[in-house]
């Protein structure tokens, strides 16, 4: 069972908008405009709808259109102010000279008031309204800019934090300022979720989005103040009144119409202090699964249906990963940003600290929500708080799975190594990153280790003591430090070091058996073979030492190359094409060759809330990326073995393959969309 906490996205459609929406493609399907009796059975369902909008919203005498969503209702609705503006221009008329916008404002706006201010030629300056910590509006600095303001646009409840604007508070500054401003107010997540009454403000225009309240993608509305200037945006047969012209979008009307009614019949939509109650739940069980989360936005001034929050020392990437394996769907904040991977700017602009802009997770829930789902989805954030206690994510240990091996923890680029070895519960952490200081000191505290050094490959560190002293291949005498049956070696590079871990053998460290190199920044492919006599010099001190296999693990690595070798630097820099099978392939590709390794290449949190898929005969090894050099060396020998790869959507599993090509074994492949189009694929469900 798939427990979607995504609704500020977007919703499933509700059954009775589905009904509707076939019974109006069934048996309403006439053209509105048409004369008919066809045409007019449709003309009188659209009314009906625009009459129940009407009421529901408070419209009075203002207009609604039916629109295709919230982005045409703010072109729309933006392109009308500043055409009223351009023509109060011309007329001589003073009409200010700002178009503000909220800071913490959907990205549709801003973008569209640009857009429209050029196209348009009024060169206005457009201007963010700060907000405060609590994402609320500066209303001492908007008195300032108000006067000369020609449009003002907030919106009436944030998307990514749930904020409730201040709009009775923002209505009495324009009103004490004298502001002509007209006003655009975003009701995208208010709908259903608080009282709108639009005929009392003095709001010009208000955009509304069907599927972000159980209708489908393709329908909306805009409310149009009774005498607020209009400019259609789309101009042709003069459907809507001339107002928004193109052949109206019936199935999508009849099924924003069930959903009004829903929101009418007193049993579709939960109250506001049930849905208090459920994010209150929900809340709670953040707090036990998660210690010290910290809640971005003040819960009295939010939305009932809307989290917003960030974790100490995880990002927004792992914690996504993590819900995601438990079958929960949250988000990093805007669905529209969210492919960018960026720190939130709502939360940027509310003041908030770095940590919590990189690492905030949204969880929303739609008004029609059930007490079964809210049990369900309490249950599995539990589930993921005990994951994160098996993996050492958290304060509260509980049998830890074992840690030994190697680590790579990164944070924007930068790479932590943790050399663990569980026999000897001992460990070594190299280039330690300070934002990952929490997550390291908890992960060294809940496995037992005793940390033998804290090593920086840049500049040099302090040597623990005592330690020993082995020869390199070229003869160097260095000092060394044992970790299990292992050493690691401190070699001095000009004003670097690197560390080389491997067996020692009668007191040598021959090139052969050093397996992993950390040597920080002195290896980068754009560097190979430059000008740079210090590089130079230390590439060559590096190879004198190593073997062209030996892996090398960078101090950054901003393009996900995971490890490299001196071979494969000097043979191929950069990045390697990837091959992908979708399902259907990999099940041909497993029958044609059984000896193939599949991989799964998730985390161990992710490996322990998901089942993993079940492939008969076919050998299966867990190596989560950030472990993925521990694996490495020992598949690179069998570069005849087939390897497929796979994760949860499919981009980690491309860096490893990515990784294994680079470094020569041609024969590896990843499964295309990872274990999200998995089960879509019927013809490799059925074949395995």
């Amino acid at each position: 069972m798939e427990i979607y906490l995504d609704a500020n996205a977007t919703t499933p459609v509700l059954a009775q908008a589905r009904v509707a929406a076939m019974q109006a493609m069934a048996e309403e399907f006439g053209n509105p405009s048409s004369i008919h009796s066809t045409g007019l059975k449709a003309r009188a369902m659209m009314d009906a709808v625009r009459q129940r909008a009407r009421q529901l919203l408070d419209a009075g005498a203002g207009r609604l259109l039916f629109v295709s969503g919230a982005t045409e209702g703010i072109q729309t609705a933006v392109l009308s102010a500043l055409s009223a503006l351009r023509e109060r221009r011309e007329n001589g008329e003073t009409t200010g000279n700002l178009l503000l916008y909220g800071a913490t404002e959907h990205k549709a706006v801003p973008e569209t008031l640009k857009h429209w201010n050029q196209l348009l030629g009024l060169k206005l300056q457009v201007l963010a309204i700060p907000v405060d910590r609590d994402g609320r509006h500066d209303l001492a600095w908007l008195r300032q800019h108000a006067s000369d303001a020609g449009m003002v646009c907030v919106m009436a409840a944030n998307n990514e934090t749930g904020v409730i604007s201040d709009l009775a508070g923002i209505a009495a500054v324009l009103d004490e300022t004298g502001s002509r401003a007209l006003w655009m107010v975003d009701g995208v997540q208010a709908l259903g979720k608080l009282p709108l009454h639009l005929s009392q403000t003095r709001i010009d225009y208000a955009p509304f989005s069907g599927h972000k309240l159980y209708a489908p993608k393709g329908i909306g509305l805009l409310y149009v103040r009774e005498g607020a200037p209009f400019t259609p945006l789309l101009a042709g047969g003069g459907q809507e009144g001339s107002l928004r012209s193109g052949t109206e979008n019936m199935s999508g009307i009849a099924a924003l119409g069930a959903v009004l009614a829903a929101l009418d019949d007193g049993r579709s939509f939960r109250s506001h202090a049930e849905l208090e109650g459920f994010r209150f739940r929900l809340a709670e069980a953040l707090q036990a699964a998660f210690p010290g989360v910290v809640f971005n936005a003040s819960l009295a001034l939010s939305l009932p249906t809307t989290l917003n929050f960030s974790v100490p020392g995880l990002s927004s990437k792992l914690l996504l990963d993590m819900f995601d394996a438990a079958d929960v769907r949250v988000s990093g904040g805007s669905a529209c940003s969210a492919s960018k991977a960026q720190p939130s700017f709502v939360l940027q602009a509310m003041g908030l600290p770095e940590w919590q802009t990189a690492s905030a997770v949204r969880m929303s829930f739609g008004p029609a929500v059930e007490e079964a789902f809210i049990d369900e989805a309490v249950a599995r954030i539990h589930a993921c708080g005990q994951a994160m206690r098996r993996t050492c994510l958290s304060g509260a240990d509980d049998e830890p799975l074992a840690g030994d091996g190697v680590v790579q923890l990164n944070y924007g680029g930068a790479c932590t190594w943790l050399l663990a070895d569980q026999a000897d519960q001992s460990c070594v952490v190299i280039d330690p990153q300070p934002e990952l200081a929490g997550r390291i000191e908890q992960y060294l505290h809940c496995q037992g280790y005793r940390v033998l050094a804290v090593l920086e490959t840049s500049p040099a560190s302090d040597w623990p003591q005592p330690s020993t002293s082995l020869t390199l291949a070229d003869g160097q005498v260095v000092q060394a430090l044992q970790l299990g049956v292992q050493c690691l070696v401190r070699l001095p590079l000009g004003q670097a070091q690197a560390y080389l871990l491997g067996r020692a053998r009668e007191g040598r460290l021959a090139a052969a058996d050093v397996t992993l190199a950390f040597c920080g920044d002195a290896l980068m492919a754009d560097l190979i073979g430059s000008a740079d006599p210090m590089r130079e010099q230390q590439l060559q001190r590096l190879a004198a030492v190593i073997g062209p296999q030996t892996l090398i693990c960078p101090a950054h690595d901003f393009d996900n190359r995971l490890a490299t070798t001196l071979a494969a630097e000097r043979l191929a820099p950069g990045r390697a094409a990837g091959v992908e099978l979708n399902a259907a392939q990999l099940a041909d590709f497993l029958l044609r060759h059984p000896e193939t390794l599949v991989v799964d290449v998730r985390e161990p949190y992710e490996q322990l809330l998901s089942q993993t898929p079940r492939l008969s005969d076919w050998a299966l090894q867990a190596m989560p990326l950030s472990r993925l050099v521990n694996g490495l060396q020992s598949w690179l020998t069998e570069p005849q073995r087939p390897l497929v790869f796979f994760c949860r959507s499919g981009n980690r599993s491309g860096q490893a393959v990515q990784c294994l090509r680079r470094l020569g074994h041609a024969n590896s492949y990843s499964l295309a969309g990872g274990l999200a189009l998995w089960e879509r694929h019927e013809a490799f469900a059925h074949s395995i």
